[in-house]
């Protein structure tokens, strides 16, 4: 059964949101609601009503504020609760006020209702995503891995990988992390956290940070 992806790009720095559902159920999730704008949101929205008849998480890949940000708009109007990653939870509610002012954002998620962990699995509808911890962009960042589909957040882009320049960023972790990207099966499709979908083959033989590992 295939997984229904529709990407939107949003947020000032051009984030991948991504409203991910079960054809059969109608049941979906939001990855990584990176949007600060009622506009945006609402184009989200219709999409979603247009679509589905429920949604049943938020899903954040990790915990900067351009891939959160839009988290309180999405739970204020669906009521549904925001999964993260454990080490990266602290981003979000009101401790995460200061990391949103460092990156410049005026509005920040509200807390994590429920935590994730490696090898979680996130389902909705028939459809299931294990949770893979890919560190290095951040302590707590994760892939979310389908039959088909692997969302990579900020650890892996067409070409190139997530900055590992902030405090909590490390280049030995995103080393590790690439591995366990790299060694997915060739023919997933990779949705990144920002820029053009590829697939996992296709960065094994261009990308040049999987190449130097």
């Amino acid at each position: 059964m295939l997984m229904m992806v529709q990407m939107f790009t949003v947020g000032r720095l051009l984030t991948n949101c991504y409203v991910v559902g079960c054809e059969q159920t109608r049941e979906a999730i939001i990855i990584d609601p990176g949007f600060d704008d009622r506009f945006e949101a609402e184009r989200i929205f219709k999409f979603i009503d247009e679509n589905f008849s429920t949604l049943k998480f938020i899903v954040n890949t990790h915990g900067h504020p351009d891939h959160t940000c839009g988290n309180g708009m999405v739970k204020e109007r669906l009521h549904v609760p925001i999964l993260i990653h454990e080490y990266d939870a602290y981003m979000l509610g009101e401790s995460g006020k200061k990391i949103a002012e460092f990156f410049d954002f005026e509005i920040f998620s509200p807390p994590a209702d429920m935590l994730l962990h490696d090898r979680d699995l996130v389902k909705f509808g028939k459809m299931i995503l294990k949770v893979i911890h890919t560190p290095g962009h951040s302590r707590g960042s994760v892939s979310l891995l389908g039959e088909n589909e692997v969302f990579t957040g900020d650890t892996l882009f067409a070409g190139s990988i997530g900055r590992i320049d902030f405090p909590e960023s490390s280049k030995s972790e995103m080393s590790r992390s690439l591995r366990k990207l790299a060694n997915l099966p060739n023919h997933l499709v990779v949705y990144p956290g920002h820029g053009p979908m590829t697939t996992i083959a296709k960065e094994k033989r261009s990308n040049l940070f999987l190449q130097s590992l």
